[in-house]
């Protein structure tokens, strides 16, 4: 009986390269780590690091989702990110700070916030 020849595994080459995706929001900061091949690797928040209710939504709970996210790339061995920031929050600044003084490298920031340019008709005024 001949054994069946067994299929050889083939792997990817770690690129070392990531993105970083920051959502910014009044109530919260939401930061994603995506890989070069754009699959989700880590997330973090200010729910994740253990902040509830109004203090998701400071820059306190940025600072330590940025902290957290910047440890998950070094630990999956990402050291370039390039940063695409939504949002009018204001954890996206400071996120972007503490992940400047971490061993990550950036190479490119994008602000990539809508803006609205008049859009829907007004409705009608009142009438008393």
């Amino acid at each position: 009986m001949i054994s069946p020849l067994k299929k050889s595994k083939i792997t990817v080459p770690s690129t070392r390269t990531g993105t970083l995706y920051i959502q910014s929001t009044n109530n919260n900061t939401i930061i994603t780590l995506v890989d070069a091949q754009g699959r989700v690797k880590a997330w973090a928040s200010g729910g994740t690091v253990g902040l509830r209710n109004s203090r998701k939504s400071t820059v306190h709970a940025a600072e330590l989702a940025a902290q957290q996210i910047a440890s998950k790339a070094q630990a999956f061995g990402i050291s370039t990110v390039s940063v695409h920031m939504k949002g009018l929050g204001f954890g996206k600044q400071k996120a972007v700070k503490v992940l400047q003084n971490t061993r990550l490298t950036i190479l490119e920031l994008y602000e990539k916030t809508s803006y609205a340019h008049n859009g829907c008709r007004a409705p009608r005024k009142r009438r008393v």
